[in-house]
């Protein structure tokens, strides 16, 4: 069974989406300054979830432009949402696996790779808590740019993302 804590980064993840349904890909260049482009915060969300999973714990790097145009800190970028939302798809693809093997031992083993010493169970908690920082950016640039229909609230966790303890 998934680890509770990798359970609450897909439910963020599927929130996530759920804030970019119905972005058109030409809003997603658009940058209310001092605010990121739309493009540029998936990007990021990709860009984080590989250094990571991917580059930090398994020493790959797939989609090596990520660390170019959208890596914290770097000049502002306005990469499209479509190449952005399919790089993030080919990085959560690869990572899933290895966060379905993460057992609470696991979790408390610090993060392997250059960067922040943390562990990787705080790390989960990072990237989960990163996501919905942007979901309400997302989905302030799309009230902003006069988006119908925008979700509100959180969807529906208590199915989706249920509270349980965690046993391995």
């Amino acid at each position: 069974m998934t680890h509770p804590l990798v359970d609450q980064l897909r439910f963020t993840r599927s929130e996530w989406r759920r804030a970019l349904r119905g972005v058109p890909e030409e809003d997603g260049f658009r940058r209310l300054e001092p605010m990121n482009s739309i493009g540029w915060i998936v990007g990021h969300l990709a860009w984080q979830e590989q250094r990571y999973w991917l580059t930090r714990v398994r020493e790959v790097t797939p989609i090596p432009i990520l660390n170019e145009t959208v890596a914290n800190g770097g000049p502002a970028t306005t990469p499209s949402l479509t190449e952005m939302l399919a790089a993030w798809r080919e990085v959560t693809t690869a990572v899933d696996p290895w966060l379905d093997t993460l057992t609470t031992d696991r979790l408390v083993v610090e993060l392997p790779g250059p960067g922040p010493r943390r562990s990787i169970g705080d790390s989960i908690q990072r990237v989960t808590y990163h996501y919905w920082f942007h979901i309400g950016e997302i989905l302030a640039i799309r009230q902003i740019l006069g988006h119908p229909r925008r979700p509100e609230y959180v969807g529906d966790i208590e199915k989706r993302a249920t509270f349980r303890p965690a046993r391995d």
